[in-house]
């Protein structure tokens, strides 16, 4: 194990993730295993009490930050889950936070950061611009930023999903599919569970039409996107971050990306699993799991994907139902 590896490790290891996050369940989809001739396990992250992974990585920077970090108040930018998941922990430990979030942020998204206290400023058509917006503000305003997935610190809290998956998975080699936006969730996931047991296989799911991380793995370098399609609101980025890129390279095993109508069909085949409604983002794992058995022609096998979010409003329902009926 080389020495930044071993570091990466130890912050792992160390994560106050569990002051504010919980140990979600593993829980196996029977109807989709048999239809699929696989065993499927879901890793049910919509069940923290932000309803999204996105807790684990905000509570583990915030917590980790200096007293005068925590003083001057945090700000961050996301499209919804990181948003709340900072809001959440700034709100029980204290802390100013001002969040920006793009324009098109789904309305339940933004009220639940309001609810737990911070600023909410929209700005912006994508995470991108909001970004940019947010980096205005921190410096006019001396704030911390908090960013949502190219920080180590965060990506480690996504980490501790691996731990948990080794304590709770079959013994026997299986599959994980990852779902990917910035890349901080599939990094620190890959990094703990390839660098335990290297015979577990790691896919990242993207969306087709914002694929930046497959982009940058194909290029071997960082590829910004002129434009993303914004319907999986929680991975809509237009370029993956410097470190996960980097882990990425090193422990993912493959990539798929999938359509919108695609992930429309997981949101419906993991309610019928689990009566839970996942946003978009929060079934793109299923998705990409569903087209990976189906191109590969997998059977037998043990799969396991991250259910990461169901911070859907009625208004995204209504759209997912619209395009199932279309398709």
């Amino acid at each position: 194990m080389n020495p930044s590896t071993q570091n990466f490790m130890e912050q792992v290891l160390r994560s106050r993730v569990y002051d504010l996050a919980i140990e979600t369940p593993l829980q196996e989809a029977h109807k989709l295993g048999k239809q699929l001739g696989n065993r499927i396990l879901l890793k049910r992250e919509d069940q923290q009490p932000i309803y999204s992974f996105k807790l684990r990585g905000a509570c583990q920077k915030i917590i980790s930050l200096t007293h005068e970090e925590k003083a001057r108040g945090i700000i961050t930018v996301s499209a919804g889950n990181h948003a709340q998941g900072v809001a959440y922990t700034a709100h029980h430990l204290g802390l100013n936070a001002t969040v920006v979030m793009p324009e098109i942020a789904p309305a339940i998204k933004v009220q639940a950061v309001e609810d737990w206290g911070a600023k909410v400023v929209l700005y912006g058509q994508n995470v991108t611009e909001a970004e940019q917006f947010a980096r205005l503000l921190q410096q006019q305003e001396n704030l911390t930023f908090v960013h949502p997935f190219d920080d180590l610190q965060v990506i480690a809290g996504q980490a501790t999903i691996g731990l948990e998956l080794l304590k709770q998975a079959p013994k026997d080699p299986y599959t994980v599919f990852v779902p990917v936006g910035g890349g901080g969730l599939i990094a620190g996931i890959a990094a703990v569970l390839k660098t335990i047991r290297s015979n577990i296989r790691v896919i990242g799911v993207e969306p087709e039409h914002a694929n930046a991380m497959t982009q940058s793995i194909q290029a071997g370098h960082q590829v910004k996107l002129d434009h993303v399609d914004t319907f999986v609101d929680a991975v809509a980025v237009k370029q993956a971050g410097f470190h996960p890129f980097q882990m990425a390279q090193q422990y993912v095993d493959d990539w798929i990306t999938v359509s919108n109508h695609e992930v429309c069909m997981a949101i419906r085949d993991t309610y019928e699993n689990t009566r839970t409604l996942m946003e978009p983002g929060g079934a793109l794992g299923v998705a990409g799991l569903k087209k990976y058995v189906q191109q590969k022609g997998i059977t037998g096998e043990t799969l396991v994907t991250i259910t990461s979010g169901a911070n859907a409003d009625f208004d995204r329902i209504r759209e997912v139902a619209e395009r199932l009926r279309a398709g």
